[in-house]
């Protein structure tokens, strides 16, 4: 039997994870300010990249959740997911771009031009931004829903970029397991939405 919540209930399940989003921010904050990462530069830096692909693949999983489920008031949760995404990768970027080059802008950019994993890291970054800024139900009605809908499909493509960002990264201390997982993940979440309108073609065609 599908859970179906009443709006009452969803609002407290969106309070609910939306503190819950929050938290690794706060523990990050509270442990640099406490002095416990021996390096909390990098430490910030990974943590808020490690957590922006947790939330990318989070928000991929909401649809296949709700097909397989029937929960559709998962879709509820969607976009409050993808804005916290873009949160971390924003606050990753950030520290990029203050830690490593202390906002110098000409520099910043040489950096990405020069070394390719942290090209396809700003790529993404960048494609996200349109996403979140979009987020609001008044900029639905203003692209309509069409074209809305084409506009957030950059989240397939930012994904993959993500990976590849993560992957390079990884790649200069032989350290392959967290990528290759993060892989699987959005492999199988993409497969699935590759599948599912594949089918669906096939349906119409016979129709």
């Amino acid at each position: 039997m599908a859970f179906n919540p009443s709006n009452k209930q969803v609002g407290w399940l969106k309070a609910a994870v939306f503190v819950l989003a929050l938290l690794p921010f706060l523990r990050m904050a509270w442990l640099v300010a406490q002095g416990v990462p021996v390096e909390p530069l990098e430490y910030l830096t990974r943590g808020t990249g490690d957590w922006a692909l947790y939330f990318l693949c989070i928000t991929l999983g909401v649809t296949p959740l709700r097909r397989l489920t029937g929960w559709n008031w998962t879709v509820r949760l969607r976009r409050m997911l993808g804005l916290f995404a873009f949160f971390y990768a924003l606050l990753h970027f950030t520290c990029f771009f203050w830690f490593d080059h202390f906002f110098d802008v000409a520099e910043m950019l040489k950096d990405v031009v020069k070394r390719p994993f942290i090209t396809v890291g700003f790529i993404a970054f960048v494609l996200l931004i349109p996403l979140a800024a979009t987020s609001t139900n008044a900029m639905i009605k203003k692209l309509g829903g069409r074209r809305w809908q084409w506009l957030h499909r950059l989240v397939y493509l930012i994904a993959p970029l993500g990976i590849l960002h993560f992957w390079w990264m990884k790649a200069g201390k032989n350290d392959f397991q967290e990528p290759i997982i993060f892989g699987a993940i959005v492999a199988l979440l993409l497969g699935l939405r590759v599948y599912w309108s594949a089918a669906k073609k096939t349906q119409a065609a016979r129709a």
